[in-house]
């Protein structure tokens, strides 16, 4: 076991260990405000090496739209609660089990579904050596990414010609840069902020 998958499977097994009671009064609310589904939301996702996982999430939209991959903020299948639940990333939480059980990590390139996955050809496919994770320098960077595509003319066209590509891009430097200590400072900047794009 290396150092790293240590360190998550601490950290994590610590994290559900401390946040089950949150993790419960979530999957009450989600019942209450949004009835009519599941309070956890699943989807097959690419790990590491290309290989599908189950992700785990709490559901933050409602039951029936129109199945689109971005999600955008303000959208009408977007709930109340679940907008509240992805701004404080209370959402994610759930994603501590996937970090347990080895489908992901901390700190890695956000899981694509497999559609977009598909589309890495060359280096770009080099990403798919990390193990998926929870944060990452991309998803730091694009923090505000919903109402960065709310304010595109054409979200989707924007997502795959300019975020995605960038996404990739910040990806493979993760690749080359990583080690405990960058995961370590991810993770703070997760959680207290600070996160200096300029770096990447």
């Amino acid at each position: 076991m290396t150092q790293k998958r240590i360190v998550d499977f601490l950290l994590a097994l610590f994290g559900l260990s401390l946040l089950w009671p949150v993790l419960l009064l979530v999957a009450i609310l989600i019942k209450i405000k949004m009835p009519g589904g599941p309070a956890f939301f699943k989807q097959k996702r690419v790990g590491q090496d290309g290989k599908l996982f189950t992700m785990i999430k709490f559901r933050s939209m409602s039951v029936s739209h129109s199945g689109s991959s971005i999600s955008v903020k303000g959208e009408s299948r977007i709930t109340p609660l679940g907008e509240k639940l992805r701004a404080y990333k209370i959402d994610e939480l759930p994603g501590l089990w996937n970090v347990l059980i080895g489908d992901m990590s901390f700190v890695g390139p956000r899981p694509d579904v497999p559609g977009y996955a598909d589309l890495l050809k060359g280096r770009d496919r080099d990403i798919l050596k990390l193990k998926p994770g929870i944060t990452g320098p991309a998803s730091l960077k694009y923090k505000n990414e919903e109402e960065l595509l709310a304010a595109q003319e054409d979200p989707i066209h924007y997502n795959d010609n300019v975020i995605y590509p960038d996404k990739i891009r910040i990806n493979l430097l993760y690749l080359e840069r990583q080690n405990l200590k960058l995961d370590l400072q991810l993770i703070i900047q997760t959680v207290l902020g600070g996160f200096d794009e300029s770096e990447w």
